[in-house]
Order: C-alpha cells, then structure tokens, then sequence
C-alpha cells in the first residue's frame, strides 16, 4: 500500500499542511472579506461530505503510522510542492490525471520503469534525459505520433492490448 498510494500521501500532506491551526484559532473576518480571501484548508475540510472527511481522517491515520523516515520524505515532496511555479504544479497534475486514467497494469509497468530509471546513475539518467529530448526535439512528429498511439492503446480492451503486445513480441524476434 505504502508504494501505491505516495502521491495521495503526498496530497493530503500537503493538505494537511496547508490547514493550518483549526477556525477556532483563527478570528473570522467580516463576510465581505472572507469572500476575497482564499479558503483555508480547514475551511475547504468543513464543505466536505461526512464520507470525504473520515476518507481524510483515515489517510492522517495511515500517515501517523509511517516510519519518520517517510514522513519527512512527504514532507520534502511537499516543499518542493511549494517552491514549484504554477505552471510546473499545473504540469504535475496534468501527469497525475493521465497516470490515473491507466490501468492498474499499465500503472505498475510504469512504476517498474521509473524504478529501473531511478536505480540508473545520476549520469545514465542524465544520458537518457538528453537522448530523449533531442529525439523530441529532432522528430517532432514522433512526439505526436507518441501521443496518438497512447490516446489510442487507452481506448483498447485488455485483450486488444494483449494481442497488441504478442504482434510487438513477435516484431522483436524477427
């Protein structure tokens, strides 16, 4: 569970963190003011619906019960969060919603990938960053092509996918 869920750990950290002390710390400003303001996060709690809350006090739960050396590592997460321009935090959640939409296989060869990417030294990663943007670079059309065949392996039933992975296979041994 702790390797599936970090980046939901990381938002209700980030949450969390953004809250704040509770309304009863805080004075409440005239409602005219109030309505200029950004919420807080106790106030954006507060709208939730009974099901939203428990589902956040059951996360705070699961975070209270990580080892210190995760939890600072969420914190970490959340800092960089913090320091990241918009349009970057924008980026990030764009990624999240196409990483949500794949299926939980996809999702796990994925994960696998990305632990393969981070076991590699700072200059292998270095090397294939640099390769795969001059690739992008030099192929504009690959980059689209790329997305098309993504938007289109998503719309796939499992066993198109299947069937589309045996043709690859086969390619391979050729």
């Amino acid at each position: 569970m702790m390797g599936r869920s970090n980046l939901a750990r990381a938002g209700l950290m980030m949450a969390l963190l953004l809250g704040g002390a509770g309304r009863a710390e805080e004075p409440q400003p005239p409602k005219q003011e109030r309505a200029q303001r950004p919420q807080t996060a106790a106030e954006r709690f507060q709208q939730l619906s009974p099901e939203q809350k428990e589902a956040m006090r059951a996360k705070l739960r699961e975070l209270k019960a990580m080892p210190p050396e995760e939890r600072e590592r969420i914190k970490g997460n959340l800092e960089r969060w913090k320091q990241m321009p918009e349009e970057e935090r924008e980026r990030v959640r764009a990624n999240l919603r196409e990483f949500q939409r794949l299926t939980p296989e996809e999702r796990n060869q994925l994960r696998e990938r990305f632990r393969e990417f981070r076991g590699m030294s700072p200059e292998r990663k270095a090397e294939v960053r640099q390769r795969m943007r001059t690739y992008l670079r030099a192929h504009p059309e690959r980059r689209e092509q790329m997305m098309e065949n993504m938007r289109r392996w998503r719309q796939m039933t499992p066993e198109q996918r299947e069937q589309m992975r045996e043709r690859m296979r086969e390619r391979r041994r050729q």
